[in-house]
């Protein structure tokens, strides 16, 4: 049936029979109109690759700081240091939250946090080992490559250096923020003061080899054009099929309440649900036999987008994400608890699976 539907388009019949996609072809499904047929290809795809399991962990996510040395005009949530709300937590202090997070059934800590430009290395290390012999159980995934760049340059110490003495003391896997989008045209519109995306991929490859693995992302729906996502998508697939490394990739919604784009009169809306299905199933397409998990992260898609999200290649709803802080910036407060993610599986006839980290299954719900 599918394949009587997309003759004539190449790209979509390359994706029906497993070969990878071309530039060419990124280009090509970006600029088909008909979302059904993408997306009926795309679950395809996810369901060869995943069957009818969705997964998520129970997280906690954890801001230490909102104080940024950047002033990237896609952010609402950074403060200056002398901002009357701006803020950084001691030890003691997140500790005390890791404790709520454990209580609330949490297994992974997802810890980001601002550029702050008067922090030690040795802070990051006496954070992670804390949290780390008073809660061994606990997964920390912290840090995306972004802050791991600047953590480097401003404490003076190599990027190996640093990503070491984080492995070190605990740090188990990195976040997968800052990607925003690689390439240089639209990244410098959205973003200052932060790494380049070759700088991104660069550290992320080095943790990788380290053996510590992470998430990717993509902020969409701001100043991108068609050519900047699936130059961004084939970046990560070529990255992942050198290291394997990813575990899986978050398309990120640009929330533009609150923010200079906004301001500026750059992105004064959220982009339509008809392009959010598209990036999630093309995303499916270009990813596919690499990045396994593609995730709809309902915080910025909404629960329902989310739902629809998964029968377009989607197959992960990454998680709880308890005490969510920068998408909260931007008025959006979503979090779940892990029975509100079962009933959204549920609900569209899959099967809920909590996971840990690294997408081992913990336990599958009835």
């Amino acid at each position: 049936m599918l394949n009587s539907l997309v003759n004539g388009s190449r790209a979509l019949e390359r994706a029906l029979v497993g070969e990878e996609l071309s530039f060419n072809d990124g280009l090509e499904l970006m600029s088909n109109d008909n979302i059904f047929l993408l997306g009926s290809i795309a679950d395809k795809v996810r369901n060869d690759v995943k069957g009818d399991v969705v997964t998520f962990t129970a997280s906690y996510y954890l801001n230490y700081t909102n104080v940024c040395a950047a002033s990237c005009p896609l952010c609402a949530f950074y403060r200056k240091g002398k901002d009357p709300d701006a803020y950084t937590l001691t030890a003691d202090q997140i500790l005390e939250r890791v404790n709520t997070a454990v209580l609330m059934g949490a297994t992974e800590m997802h810890i980001v946090g601002g550029f702050h430009p008067d922090l030690e290395l040795e802070y990051y290390e006496n954070v992670i080992k804390a949290i780390k012999q008073k809660f061994p159980s606990v997964t920390i995934k912290a840090f995306t490559p972004a802050e791991i760049f600047f953590i480097a340059r401003v404490t003076h110490n190599t990027i190996k250096e640093v990503l070491l003495r984080l492995r070190e003391n605990g740090l188990d896997a990195l976040a997968g923020g800052g990607a925003e989008i690689f390439h240089p045209e639209p990244r410098e519109q959205i973003v200052v003061g932060k790494c380049s995306g070759d700088e991104w991929l660069q550290v992320a490859e080095l943790a990788h080899t380290l053996g510590i693995r992470g998430n990717c992302t993509m902020l969409y729906g701001h100043v991108e054009k068609p050519e900047h996502v699936i130059d961004h998508l084939i970046k990560l697939r070529e990255l992942q099929k050198k290291t394997g490394g990813f575990l899986t990739f978050i398309p990120l919604k640009f929330s533009p309440e609150n923010t200079e784009l906004q301001k500026k009169g750059l992105a004064t809306e959220p982009s339509s649900a008809i392009y959010d299905l598209k990036i999630i199933a093309v995303s499916r397409l270009i990813l596919a036999n690499t990045i396994n998990s593609i995730s709809a992260y309902y915080i910025a898609l909404g629960k329902k987008m989310a739902q629809v999200a998964l029968a377009y290649g989607a197959s992960d709803l990454v998680g709880t994400a308890f005490a969510e802080e920068i998408f909260k910036a931007t008025g959006l407060t979503y979090s779940s608890t892990v029975e509100e993610l079962v009933y959204m599986i549920k609900e569209i006839k899959r099967i809920p699976a909590q996971r840990d980290t690294f997408h081992n299954i913990i336990r599958f719900f009835n």
